[in-house]
């Protein structure tokens, strides 16, 4: 029984630290706070004509968001490609890595849902001379009005980010960007 106990114990704690969820005495979760979540996901991709090492090297850091997205950007907290940065573009936290990509979130924000909101950036092989530019998004957007909105959302998102991998492309082959679209405007992202 008292083996039982512990593990009960450590079940609770692990929850505390997000590497298990806590059940109740009858063996239930607790309800999810977004009770019937709709993830979308937004595969978007560009072939790019330099060797994968070489397109990470140039537009891979955490923080070269700004320079694609031609907006500010700073490390806020941590430092530059390390877990747990956190760069001023939405407070988004570096949460996984590899050599030739990076995994971001967005934080929860006060009176709002959270849409468990995640990005993902990799610059991945495709022959000795060319890549590809992939770049992922995953949210929960069901906490708009209805399938309109949800498509007019993911439309919009997908413009912004074809932009922006249009950009990393122009960068990571020795070319200069056209001027920024005026904030505000289609194409310009939001904060």
């Amino acid at each position: 029984m008292r083996n039982l106990m512990n593990a009960a114990a450590m079940s609770c704690t692990l929850a505390m630290f997000g590497l298990i969820q806590c059940a109740s005495a009858q063996g239930q979760q607790a309800p999810l706070a977004i009770p019937n979540p709709h993830y979308e996901t937004i595969p978007m991709e560009i072939t790019v004509n330099r060797p994968a090492a070489e397109v990470w090297k140039r537009v891979g850091k955490y923080c070269d968001i700004g320079e694609w997205f031609q907006i500010p950007c700073t490390i806020t907290s941590g430092k530059d490609g390390e877990f747990g940065a956190v760069r001023s573009v939405g407070n988004e936290i570096l949460v996984g890595k590899t050599e030739l990509s990076y995994t971001y979130t967005q934080p929860v924000r006060e009176g709002r849902p959270y849409n468990m909101y995640h990005g993902t950036l990799e610059a991945r092989p495709v022959t000795a001379t060319t890549s590809k530019l992939v770049y992922t998004l995953i949210y929960d957007n069901s906490m708009l009005a209805d399938d309109a909105a949800r498509e007019r959302d993911k439309a919009q998102r997908r413009t912004q980010f074809t932009r922006a991998l249009e950009n990393m492309k122009i960068l990571a082959e020795d070319a200069t960007l056209p001027p920024a679209p005026p904030r505000g405007q289609k194409g310009a992202p939001k904060q």
